[in-house]
């Protein structure tokens, strides 16, 4: 198998396509296990294990009801899934198995529920012209009486390569009037990639709103985008900026369309390299990410901007160590506290983790919890948080049938 940088990984025989499964591709293990503080009174449960359907890389999102939804990629065709309490276990249900002509198709992103209540997501193929599609799907009319009652798919945008071709692995967010919105990693006016937004109107009318270039405000953009209270939207990009190792950058509503500005151009070095998730930003503003590779480990950073009155803060939280590239691949998510969470497919003793930055005098503690194969291997998702603290994941790898598990960590 072969990565996007011409690697080629023997370990994996996953039919997936080029340059699509980086926890893969990446999977080398020959790595120093190194000593860090584990996620202190805290247990994993291993909600489902994944036998037929598997590889669930995209994390899950929680309804009011506390079920879980999510996506599966391998296993030909991806599909929807649904994860619901009964008593002490937990049942899954297929929504939607995407096997119908012009199905969207490797649906790598999650899914994410829009404000009239439908699920929202992305794919990186599939659609009218192959080149990926945004889709909705809505539950039946009816309440359901068995663990299989298929979901409606709508098709709401085709992507036709010039307003961009296959979204990735970024979910769609909304604007308070129900407007969607996204990224593709390709595509656009300099091939590039976009950023898009799709408005209701007899349908949904697709509009691109930057078209990136690859050159100092970056290219190829892994993941989507996220709002901050007055409406700008913040992103990172995979390549391009000063230095070639990627951007974060804003994009600000004006009377015209949207302005475009890079934040910050990663350097390679300490900061961090390829940043392939996406930002969180909290209540004051601040921008909070990670980067696939570089810092002083060659793994991987997590980091924090800030506005400035000369412009943004740089700063560095954690340099991840562990085994060879890539680190973590998932936008962070925060919480109420201020802590930052997320997942790093190559960090602990060789199967990925999911880690804890908590702020501390000044500066932030790092904490994890190490997966051992049998409760999951190389987490590639963001970390979703019920209302008691408890935390939803996936992995596309490891547990009984070694094709991915859905799993929570409680207090």
């Amino acid at each position: 198998m072969t990565d996007r940088r011409g690697r080629t990984d023997s370990l994996f025989a996953i039919n997936l396509p080029l340059g699509t499964i980086p926890w893969v591709l990446a999977a080398i293990f020959a790595a120093a296990i190194m000593s860090v503080p584990v996620i202190q009174a805290q247990t994993i449960t291993v909600l489902h294990s994944f036998r037929v359907g598997s590889s669930p890389i995209a994390g899950v999102t929680l309804d009011r009801a506390g079920n879980l939804y999510g996506t599966t990629v391998q296993g030909d065709p991806s599909t929807v899934f649904k994860l619901s309490r009964a008593g002490s276990g937990w049942i899954l249900s297929t929504l939607y198995t995407f096997d119908h002509p012009n199905d969207p198709t490797d649906v790598y992103a999650g899914m994410v529920f829009g404000p009239d209540g439908l699920l929202y997501g992305t794919s990186y193929e599939g659609g009218q012209f192959n080149l990926g599609a945004v889709f909705s799907l809505q539950p039946p009319a009816t309440a359901c009486k068995s663990v299989s009652c298929p979901w409606t798919l709508t098709v709401l945008h085709s992507f036709d390569g010039s307003d961009g071709t296959h979204p990735y692995y970024g979910n769609l967010v909304f604007d308070s009037a129900g407007n969607i919105y996204g990224t593709t990693y390709a595509g656009g006016a300099h091939v590039r990639g976009t950023v898009f937004k799709l408005t209701r109107s007899n349908g949904w009318a697709e509009s691109v709103l930057y078209s990136f270039t690859g050159g100092s405000d970056g290219g190829s953009p892994e993941n989507g985008v996220a709002f901050d209270s007055a409406g700008n939207l913040y992103g990172t990009t995979n390549v391009g900026g000063s230095y070639g190792y990627g951007t974060v950058y804003q994009l600000s509503p004006s009377g015209s369309g949207w302005t475009e500005t890079t934040l910050y151009a990663f350097t390679g070095g300490d900061d961090g390299a390829t940043p392939i998730g996406g930002v969180a930003v909290d209540a004051q503003g601040n921008l909070y990410g990670t980067a696939s590779s570089g810092g002083s480990g060659e793994v991987g950073t997590a980091w924090e901007l800030s506005p400035s009155s000369g412009g943004w803060a740089f700063t560095l939280l954690h340099s991840f160590s562990g085994r060879s590239y890539p680190g973590p691949f998932a936008t962070p998510t925060l919480d109420a506290a201020g802590n930052v969470y997320g997942t790093n497919e190559s960090d602990g003793g060789g199967f990925g983790s999911v880690f804890k930055l908590t702020p501390t005098g000044g500066g932030w503690t790092y904490t994890s919890y190490d997966f051992d194969q049998s409760d999951g291997q190389y987490p590639a998702c963001s970390v979703a948080l019920d209302a008691n603290g408890n935390l939803y994941g996936t992995t596309p790898l490891g547990g009984v049938g070694d094709n991915g598990v859905v799993w929570e960590i409680t207090p």
